[in-house]
């Protein structure tokens, strides 16, 4: 009995003193960093530090709710307000002669097709009813033809008045022009503060082009047929007397030398190239006056003469004839834009006045401060003739030499046109 105490005892002593070591696998937690919301400030502060700015963005010292910050005061100057309103309004015009310009070039070919068919179709008809048709057929056919006849008449009229084809170029130069004033205005805004006088003139611009390039067609239409061809003008007349004493050397280097120069060029525009452009506008004008009046009269002629079909083959004769030549003469006229070529005369032309005028005034302006230097002055009046520096020299040197020699010179001075 001793012994089987003793040896529980000692079976319960070494369990006891036995370590168990247990390891549970528990998976690892991701960590999550919970974001703190930064303060308006802060953030600022970052973009400012980041952009590589120090001062952009204001940072504000006080952030109670009751702060009022100090309101931003605008750079722009009434000025250059003013003036960006008007830069609005040439984009606007822009627009508008563009859109009404593509709608007149339409109605050109609308019109001329529609026009050659009515002609065509009555002559058909004519020359059907004198075939030996007789009693109603004869009848209806003489009839149809003559209403056609008349009504290609009327319309040819309405179209020879008002010229679609020089419609759509006066729509054409006016979307151009706009286009340049709004790039002036544009580069004027860009390299300085505008004045007053940046505003007045720009101002002047565009009412100029307004009146020179009206949109309505009732009361404000360019007269098409004027009794004297005369160049187009779409820029404000200069206002003032011409300076009494001229300066031989100003201050932005315009010497005796450049004026005399720019005035050798003139006299070349005068005699050679706006002399030029005035010769073949009248004759396009005339031409086209007279294919104005001998497409409604041939038509008219053809309608009389289908009337009269069944009474003798010479009605036949004149009804077809007339039919065919009014056709002809329509295509002529409307389908080879024979306005479109006037009135591209006409803005040629005005060019050209344009330079002379614009020449005159740079060198004989008194505030030689604002006057472009010499090497600008002729590099801009080289870039509108379409030459270099040395070709404008080269044509002041030859008109100048022509001059003392007696000769005439033979060479225009743009080349572009």
């Amino acid at each position: 009995m001793a012994s089987l105490q003793a040896s529980s005892f000692l079976f319960s002593s070494c369990s006891c003193s036995t370590r168990i070591n247990a390891a549970v696998s528990v998976p690892k937690l991701p960590r999550f960093r919970l974001p703190v919301p930064r303060t308006p400030l802060r953030f600022v502060e970052e973009l400012n530090l980041r952009d590589g700015f120090t001062s952009t963005v204001p940072l504000l010292e006080n952030t109670r709710p009751d702060h009022q910050c100090e309101p931003i005061e605008s750079k722009t100057t009434a000025a250059a307000a003013k003036l960006y309103a008007i830069l609005e309004a040439v984009s606007d015009r822009v627009e508008m002669h563009k859109n009404i310009g593509e709608q007149r070039d339409n109605w050109n070919k609308l019109l001329l097709n529609s026009i050659n068919m009515i002609t065509l179709t009555a002559a058909t008809m004519a020359g059907v009813a004198s075939a030996g048709t007789v009693g109603a057929p004869l009848l209806a056919l003489k009839l149809s033809s003559t209403l056609l006849f008349s009504a290609a008449t009327g319309m040819l009229l309405i179209m020879n008045k008002i010229q679609p084809s020089q419609l759509a170029e006066e729509q054409r130069n006016a979307t151009r022009l706009f286009k340049q004033l709004y790039s002036h205005i544009r580069t004027t805004l860009a390299l300085r503060d505008p004045t007053a006088l940046d505003v007045k003139d720009a101002m002047e611009k565009t009412l100029a082009l307004d009146k020179a390039y009206p949109l309505p067609l009732l009361g404000k239409m360019i007269e098409k047929f004027p009794e004297k061809f005369e160049p187009a003008v779409w820029w404000p007349k200069t206002q003032g007397s011409p300076r009494k004493q001229r300066k031989t050397q100003g201050r932005n280097g315009c010497s005796g030398d450049l004026e005399e120069e720019m005035r050798q060029v003139i006299e070349v525009i005068k005699r050679k190239d706006s002399e030029d452009y005035m010769r073949l506008g009248n004759l396009a004008l005339k031409v086209n006056k007279i294919l104005a009046i001998s497409g409604p009269l041939l038509t008219g002629i053809a309608a009389a003469g289908s009337a009269f079909v069944g009474h003798g083959s010479w009605a036949a004769i004149v009804a077809v004839t007339a039919g065919a030549l009014a056709s002809t003469v329509n295509t002529f006229e409307h389908g080879g834009q024979i306005g479109m070529v006037v009135e591209m005369y006409r803005n040629c032309a005005g060019f050209f006045t344009l330079m002379e005028e614009s020449i005159e005034t740079s060198i004989q302006q008194r505030d030689f401060e604002k006057s472009e230097d010499r090497e600008m002055f002729e590099m801009n009046v080289a870039l509108k003739l379409g030459r270099s520096l040395s070709q404008l020299r080269d044509l002041a040197r030859k008109s100048s030499s022509s001059h003392v020699d007696g000769s005439t010179i033979d060479e225009f001075a743009s080349k572009l046109f």
